[in-house]
C-alpha cells in the first residue's frame, strides 16, 4: 500500500524580532469546513470551524467560540478524581470572549445557521501567551472556508517594558509592563480592546492601539496569502432574510416623529418601554391579521429600526438622550459604605438605575484564588466576582451557573482595582458585587462600589478608583460622544467602551467599536470627556468616604506577619502538627506558614479577631527565636525546684528555660536552694554561654551580688578520672529524680 501523500501549505508572520509565527492547513481536521494549525516557537494552536447548512430557527446567529487549553499540552495531568479537562477555567472563558466579540459583527445579519468555532492549545511554550493567538487562529480558519464573512481580522497583545512597545510579549515580559491590552482589528479598522494599565493617559492609550494594529495588518496579509495558495472557496449560499422596502418606509413614516417625541420627553426606563410599547401596538393596528401573520418579524423589524433612527438623530441634531440628559451628564449618584454590619467591608453604590452592592472579605494566603491552567499556574491575592441575577433587570429567567458575561464583567473590574492594592497587603482580599439593578454599566458600578468597600474594609488601597461607560453615535458627518450610557444606548451606538482608573490615569479599559475607520483623534476626545466623567464619579466616592479606614473592623481578623528562620518551622509546628494546633485553639488565631526560597526563611501570617491571641502567637515566635547573648543580664522566673538548683524561665521569652544552678544562686554556700527562692520568684542573672566543662548553658545569680567582704572561694577540684566518675555519677543519680 502506497504512502498517502498530505499536501501542505504555510505561511509564515515576521514579528521583526527574531520570532516567528508559522500558519499551516492541509494536514489535521480535514472534514472541518476550515482548519488551520499556529505555531509560534513551542506553541501551537488547532482552530477548526464548521456551520451548518440548514439556518437555525432562530433570528440571530448561534455563534460559539470556544477555547481549551490541553493539559497534556504543558506534559501535565488534569487535577480531580476523573484525570480529565472538565468545564472551562476563567481563564479559557475570557480568550473565548475576546474572540467572540471580534468575530460576531462580521458575519451578515441575515446568517442564522449554527457556527461552531473550535480552539484548542496542542502544544505549550513558557514563553508564548497562547491566548494572544487565539484570534488569528479562528480568523485563518475561517478564510478557508466558504462562511459569509465580511473581511480577516486578528488580534494581537500589545504591552509596554521601559517605554518600548512589544507584540505578543512574554509572561515574564509582561510582568514588567505597565501596558497591557488585546487588540483586535480587521485591516482598516480597530474593533476590540481590553487591557489594564498603570495609571496611563489617554494619549499612551491610544500610541499602544496604533502600534497593535500595524502588526495585526501583516498577520492579515498572512492569512490573506494562505487563503489564495489554497484557493479561496466561494462564499455558499444561503436564505437571507426577506426585506420589503415599501414595508419599511410605511412603518417608518408612521413611527419615526413619533418615536423621536417619545425620546424627546426624557422619562424614566419604565415610562419609555411602555411608551414604546403603546407605539408599536399602534404600529400592529395598521395591518390585518393576515399581513402580520405574514410579515409579523418585518414590522417588528422594521419598528425597532425606525426607533433606533429616531433616538440616534435626536443625539446628533439636538444633543439630547433618552433620560434628557445632554451628552457630558451623568445620572444622579448616591453611596453609602458600612451597610452591612458583619462583613469585613461593604459599600452601595447608586447611579441612575443601575445599582451594586460590594463586600470585601480579608484572609490569609490560603484563600488565595488558585488558578491551574496549562499555561499558567500561580494565585491571586485580590480577586473579584460580579453576579448579575435576573431581578436586576425585573426579569425571571433560569439560574444556571457563572455565565460568559459574569466572568468578562468581573474580569475588567478586577483589572481595574487590582493596580492599587499596595504590594504588602498582608491579607488575601475577595471582592464580591451583587448588581441589584441595572440600567447600564453595572461593570463600572461594580468598580466604584468595590473602590469603597476596600477603603471601608481598611485596605489601604493607595488611590481610589471610579470608572464610566461610554457611548459614540456617528453618521459619518457628525458624531456625538455620550457619558455614561443607559442599557438602551448600549446597543444603539457605534461605539461602546468602558474606562476605569484613578486621578492620575487609566487603570483598564474594554472597548467594542462598530463603525470602519474610527480616526484616533475621535478616539481621544472621547477618553478625555471619559476622563471627565471618571473625576465627577470620583469625586462623589470620596464625599462618602475620603480615605481607607486606619485599621479593619473590630470584628474582621487582624493580620500579622512574621519570618523565622527556616530550621525553626519544623520545632514551630511540632510533631504532627501539634504546636500549632494547640495554638491556634488557645489564641482563637489562624495560623499559615509559607517557606521563601529565596531568603531561605518561613513567613509566618498569623489572623485573629483578638489582638491579644495575636501577641500570644507572636510571644511564642520570639520565644523560640530567643538566642541569649554572653555577657548580657536577663530577667527569669523560677518554674520549677530542684536538689541541685532551679529551672528558670526568661521572662522575655516564655518556654526558654535554663538551670541556674545551686552554685550559682549566692555567693554563700546554699545547702537547701528552697532557703533562696521559691516557685514564682523573680529575679535578674548573667548569661556566660556554654560551660566547656559542662556543655551546657550556665547563668549565674551570684555574679550579680557584690562578694561579700573576706569571702575566700573554695579552689575546684581536680578533674581526675575517679573525680570526673563520680561527677558523673552524681549527675546521673539526680536527673533521674
Amino acid at each position: 500500500m502506497k504512502n498517502m501523500k498530505i499536501k501542505t501549505f504555510n505561511e509564515t508572520i515576521d514579528l521583526g524580532d527574531g520570532r516567528i509565527i508559522t500558519l499551516e492547513t492541509g494536514k489535521l481536521a480535514k472534514q472541518a469546513h476550515g482548519s488551520v494549525v499556529v505555531q509560534m516557537g513551542k506553541a501551537m494552536l488547532l482552530c477548526t470551524v464548521v456551520s451548518n447548512y440548514d439556518a437555525s430557527n432562530v433570528d440571530f446567529l448561534p455563534l460559539t467560540v470556544d477555547y481549551r487549553e490541553k493539559f497534556a499540552a504543558a506534559g501535565r495531568y488534569p487535577g480531580g478524581f476523573f484525570k480529565r479537562e472538565a468545564r472551562p477555567s476563567d481563564g479559557e472563558v475570557l480568550t473565548m470572549r475576546l474572540v467572540d466579540r471580534v468575530l460576531r459583527p462580521l458575519f451578515p445579519k441575515d446568517y442564522h445557521s449554527e457556527v461552531q468555532v473550535m480552539i484548542q492549545l496542542m502544544s505549550h511554550d513558557e514563553d508564548v501567551m497562547p491566548d494572544a493567538l487565539a484570534g488569528l487562529a479562528a480568523s485563518a480558519a475561517i478564510q478557508l472556508s466558504d462562511f459569509p464573512f465580511e473581511c480577516p481580522i486578528s488580534e494581537a497583545r500589545v504591552a509596554r517594558v521601559d517605554g518600548k512597545f512589544i507584540i505578543n510579549p512574554s509572561r515574564v515580559q509582561l510582568e514588567k509592563s505597565d501596558i497591557d491590552m488585546m487588540v483586535g482589528a480587521s485591516a482598516e479598522s480597530v474593533m476590540m480592546v481590553e487591557g489594564e494599565m498603570d495609571e496611563c493617559s489617554e494619549e499612551e492609550m491610544a500610541k499602544a492601539i496604533k502600534f497593535a494594529h500595524e502588526s495585526i495588518k501583516v498577520q492579515i496579509e498572512a492569512q490573506v496569502r494562505l487563503a489564495e495558495a489554497v484557493g479561496k472557496k466561494a462564499v455558499r449560499e444561503y436564505e437571507k432574510s426577506d426585506e420589503n422596502e415599501e414595508l419599511s418606509k410605511k412603518i417608518h413614516d408612521a413611527t419615526f416623529n413619533k418615536s423621536y417625541e417619545i425620546a424627546k420627553k426624557g422619562t424614566s426606563k419604565s415610562e419609555r418601554s411602555l411608551a414604546f410599547s403603546t407605539l408599536k401596538d399602534e404600529v400592529k393596528s395598521l395591518f390585518s391579521e393576515e399581513e402580520m401573520e405574514e410579515n409579523g418579524k418585518l414590522i417588528e423589524k422594521y419598528f425597532n429600526k425606525s426607533q433606533k433612527e429616531a433616538v440616534r438623530e435626536l443625539t446628533l441634531s439636538e444633543g439630547l438622550r433618552l433620560d434628557g440628559r445632554k451628552t457630558t451628564d451623568i445620572r444622579p449618584i448616591w453611596c453609602e459604605v458600612n451597610y452591612l454590619p458583619s462583613t469585613h467591608g461593604s459599600s452601595i453604590f447608586t447611579r441612575g438605575e443601575t445599582q451594586a452592592l460590594a463586600t470585601v472579605t480579608l484572609g490569609t494566603s490560603r484563600e488565595a484564588n488558585k488558578i491551574d491552567m496549562p499555561s499558567y499556574e500561580g494565585e491571586e491575592t485580590f480577586y473579584l466576582h460580579y453576579n448579575f441575577p435576573p431581578f436586576c433587570t425585573g426579569e425571571a429567567r433560569p439560574l444556571r451557573g457563572t455565565s460568559r458575561r459574569e466572568v468578562g464583567h468581573g474580569n475588567l473590574a478586577q483589572r481595574g482595582l487590582k493596580g492599587m492594592i499596595p504590594d504588602d497587603c498582608p491579607y488575601t482580599v475577595r471582592v464580591v458585587s451583587e448588581v441589584l439593578e441595572s440600567n447600564g454599566s453595572s461593570s463600572m458600578a461594580t468598580v466604584c462600589s468595590g473602590t469603597m468597600a476596600l477603603m471601608d474594609a481598611g485596605v489601604q488601597i493607595k488611590r481610589p478608583v471610579s470608572g464610566i461607560a461610554m457611548g459614540l453615535i456617528s453618521d459619518g458627518e457628525r458624531y456625538a460622544v455620550l457619558s455614561d450610557i443607559l442599557g438602551d444606548e448600549d446597543h444603539l451606538g457605534d461605539m461602546d467602551f468602558k474606562v476605569t482608573g484613578t486621578s492620575e490615569g487609566i487603570t483598564a479599559c474594554q472597548m467594542d467599536i462598530k463603525i470602519k475607520g474610527l480616526s484616533y483623534e475621535i478616539l481621544v476626545k472621547a477618553l478625555k470627556q471619559a476622563r471627565d466623567g471618571r473625576l465627577h464619579i470620583l469625586n462623589k466616592i470620596t464625599e462618602t468616604i475620603e480615605k481607607p479606614n486606619p485599621e479593619v473592623k473590630a470584628h474582621a481578623p487582624k493580620m500579622v506577619t512574621s519570618r523565622i528562620p527556616n530550621e525553626f518551622i519544623g520545632p514551630f509546628i511540632g510533631p504532627g502538627g501539634k504546636v500549632i494546633q494547640e495554638l491556634q485553639k488557645s489564641t482563637g488565631c489562624t495560623i499559615v506558614i509559607n517557606e521563601d526560597p529565596e531568603t531561605e526563611e518561613g513567613i509566618v501570617e498569623i489572623l485573629g479577631t483578638n489582638q491579644e491571641g495575636i501577641d500570644l502567637v507572636l510571644c511564642k515566635i520570639d520565644s523560640l527565636l530567643f538566642k541569649p547573648e554572653k555577657g548580657n543580664t536577663y530577667k527569669v522566673k523560677v518554674i520549677k525546684m530542684l536538689d541541685f538548683g532551679a529551672v528558670v524561665e526568661y521572662l522575655d521569652a516564655p518556654g526558654n528555660e535554663v538551670l541556674l544552678h545551686v552554685s550559682e544562686i549566692a555567693w554563700e554556700r546554699t545547702n537547701n536552694v528552697s532557703d533562696v527562692l521559691k516557685l514564682g520568684d523573680e529575679l535578674e542573672v548573667k548569661y556566660f554561654g556554654v560551660d566547656p566543662r559542662t556543655r551546657k548553658e550556665k547563668v549565674s545569680r551570684k555574679a550579680l551580688l557584690e562578694k561579700p567582704e573576706g569571702f575566700v572561694e573554695r579552689s575546684p577540684r581536680p578533674q581526675n578520672k575517679d573525680n570526673r566518675r563520680r561527677d558523673n555519677r552524681e549527675r546521673g543519680n539526680k536527673n533521674s529524680k
